[in-house]
């Protein structure tokens, strides 16, 4: 019987066997590694060469978020992180803005670490899914970024 359900858990095992991570997911970890051996470098020139390499709405998008961010959060200073645009506090990512363009995803993603200060009880958002930017969502980001520095 024993040889019975070690079969059956060494099947499921392998079904379920993750495939590793995509190339995308590797791209961007080559990227931070070579953040991190760079060391300080230039962040708004970074920041605003990441944004040019975009294309379409994912380049408004992030143009627009760059703007957002210096106007609600000057204290922020942009960096790569994972090579997307970030915004740091202290060293600390605070905010950063996924283009769906670099994980083929369908929508980009704007999030906060956990260095934002955003807590709102047990449970609260640190990532919004972004189709496109329209002055509603465009309040409510900086609202947001000024509560995470705040």
């Amino acid at each position: 019987m024993k040889d019975t359900q070690k079969s059956a858990k060494s099947s499921t095992a392998t079904a379920k066997k993750s495939k590793g991570f995509t190339d995308e997911e590797r791209a961007a970890m080559k990227e931070r590694a070579q953040e991190l051996k760079s060391g300080k470098t230039d962040g708004e020139s970074a920041v605003l060469a990441k944004i040019a390499e975009m294309q379409g709405p994912d380049r408004a998008m992030a143009e627009r978020l760059h703007a957002i961010i210096k106007a609600s959060a000057p204290a922020l200073s942009p960096r790569t992180w994972y090579g997307m645009p970030a915004y740091a506090m202290d060293g600390k990512v605070v905010c950063f803005f996924q283009s769906a363009q670099k994980f083929k995803t369908r929508y980009a993603s704007f999030g906060f670490s956990d260095a934002a200060n955003l807590d709102e009880g047990a449970m609260w958002p640190t990532a919004f899914a972004l189709e496109k930017l329209t002055a509603a969502e465009e309040a409510r980001i900086g609202a947001l970024v000024k509560k995470a520095v705040s």
